[in-house]
């Protein structure tokens, strides 16, 4: 939970301040995951703070979404160029949704 709270902080996710007038406050919840070896064995905990955005109303809370996904046709050009024998690689960003810019302001 450190970890997530301190990348949350770190990226300037969030501003503490009062509640407008006529604004909702989106709750939010820590979830926790098991990350496991092959084997089975535990690698580690970890700790993430996901927004309850099923309680956002479209056209008061938000207008539209975003997901940022692979297209298949770049998916596609991976498995292509890893078939002709390049070196491929994976990377996970840890904080790659806290980077996004939002239009509006959530609470």
């Amino acid at each position: 939970m450190k970890v997530e709270f301190d990348a949350l902080t770190k990226n300037g996710t969030w501003s503490l301040c009062d509640l407008p007038t006529g604004r909702r406050v989106i709750k939010s919840k820590w979830v926790y995951k098991t990350k496991t070896n092959q084997d089975g064995s535990i690698e580690r905990h970890k700790a993430r703070l996901v927004a309850q955005g099923f309680s956002q109303r479209i056209g008061v809370d938000y207008d539209d979404t975003f997901s940022p996904v692979a297209s298949m046709t770049t998916i596609r050009t991976l498995i292509g160029l890893k078939a002709m024998g390049w070196h491929v690689r994976q990377l996970d960003v840890d904080t790659a949704y806290l980077n996004a810019d939002l239009d509006t302001d959530i609470y």
